[in-house]
């Protein structure tokens, strides 16, 4: 979709493609795999599916990559698989009458892998690629995002990047701080500083 070459305390360039949830082929981990692991990790715990089996996160992406209103992406840190990314429309999709939509609204979810190593900087570049994705798209003209209001790690990258919090808002999973970036919130935050 969008290569990203970004700078500073993390260098590295990323890709993002259409996530394949289809069953894995002899010789070849699926998407549905990769994502398991990830998913299930405990780093992942916001992610609510600490208990999935394989055969959930297949079921759950398929149902994802059928609905009309929502995308699930692999994103590929110098071309091997990084994080998750989804894209949705908020007003059909997880903030279904539960915000005051705007045009050019998209909704936004981002799992970093867990890393072998941490690298400084990684999971900040990762955000920033994820915002550059989608504000590629010239209808998108602001990303809102519902995160658990005990996230603070969450909370802090998407700060950095330009979101605001607009309210804490009940979901029927968790209660969470709806927040919206637009473009410019997103261009200031990030033209210029050390990504």
């Amino acid at each position: 979709m969008t290569s990203t070459k970004t700078t500073g305390t993390f260098t590295g360039t990323f890709t993002v493609r259409p996530m394949d949830p289809s069953p894995g082929r002899a010789g070849r981990r699926s998407d549905a795999e990769v994502v398991h692991a990830w998913v299930t990790h405990p780093r992942a715990a916001f992610w609510m599916m600490g208990d999935a089996r394989l055969e959930d996160v297949e079921r759950e992406y398929m149902a994802i990559a059928a609905h009309p209103h929502h995308d699930a992406f692999i994103g590929l840190h110098d071309g091997r698989p990084a994080f998750l990314m989804e894209r949705y429309d908020p007003t059909e999709v997880e903030l279904k009458g539960l915000y005051e939509a705007e045009p050019g609204d998209v909704g936004m979810h981002f799992l970093v892998a867990p890393p072998e190593t941490p690298v400084h900087g990684f999971t900040r570049a990762v955000i920033t690629a994820v915002m550059e994705t989608l504000f590629a798209d010239p209808e998108v003209r602001r990303v809102v995002v519902e995160p658990d209001v005990t996230n603070t790690a969450v909370q802090a990258l998407n700060e950095a990047v330009g979101f605001e919090v607009v309210r804490e808002i009940t979901k029927p999973e968790k209660k969470a701080l709806l927040s919206t970036c637009t473009r410019e919130q997103f261009e200031a935050a990030t033209t210029g500083a050390d990504r």
